[in-house]
């Protein structure tokens, strides 16, 4: 069976599945609402296979020695930044929507502030990076190649949300988290600076290009 699994025409369908048709299906059914059953369906499979086929790459897969003051400085400074061009672009772009959530829900925002990097965050890094790295290496290789791959599927996982905006940013942020694995291995890291982005992202009001209710 693990033969099977790690076969190079398996692997290939299963890529063509999991990462071009489960998407475009959900783009064309527009059932971007019913997107965490998909998200943990696609993140049960992966960590399935991480333990059938890549268990020693299970036992590491969290790195927790690699969360470091000096690899989480960077991390926050481009963060800072990158709030303030979000910032900036949603004043412009919808200023409407500016803290929108904060405005309206004020009280589900520390519940975000902890769950959204965990049940959101957790699952997309364990797919389009633990998994995308391991998987589909004998495709694209261990460097930019693979970050490409990962920033654009990533990317295209985000069409769903039927606007240009998730898309768009989702490409962005993928690069930024795929060029941070690449470069520590660390599910743990790359998961807290997805939760940061995805926070804020929320909190200013471009959450709502994100959300499932957004596709009408």
């Amino acid at each position: 069976m693990e033969k099977v699994l790690k076969s190079r025409p398996y692997i290939a369908v299963e890529f063509l599945i999991l990462c071009i048709l489960v998407p475009a299906y959900i783009i064309i059914t527009k059932n971007a609402p019913f997107m965490f059953s998909f998200l943990w369906g696609a993140a049960l499979y992966a960590l399935a296979i991480l333990y059938f086929v890549y268990r020693d790459h299970l036992q590491e897969i969290w790195k927790w020695q690699e969360v470091t003051w000096a690899a989480m400085k960077p991390i926050l400074i481009r963060w800072v930044f990158a709030c303030i061009g979000m910032t900036i672009f949603i004043w412009f772009y919808d200023p409407e929507r500016m803290l929108g959530l904060v405005m309206e829900r004020p009280l589900f925002v520390p519940v975000l502030l902890i769950l959204y990097p965990l049940i959101s965050a957790l699952p997309q890094e364990l797919i389009f990076c633990s998994f995308f790295f391991e998987r589909y290496r004998i495709f694209f290789g261990d460097g930019m190649k693979m970050v490409a791959a990962s920033a654009i599927i990533f990317a295209y996982a985000h069409v769903l949300y039927i606007n240009p905006v998730a898309p768009t940013l989702s490409l962005i942020g993928g690069y930024i988290f795929a060029m941070t694995y690449l470069k520590t291995k660390s599910l743990a890291l790359v998961t807290i600076e997805h939760g940061l982005y995805g926070n804020f992202l929320f909190v200013i009001g471009l959450g709502w290009y994100f959300f499932g209710g957004s596709v009408h």
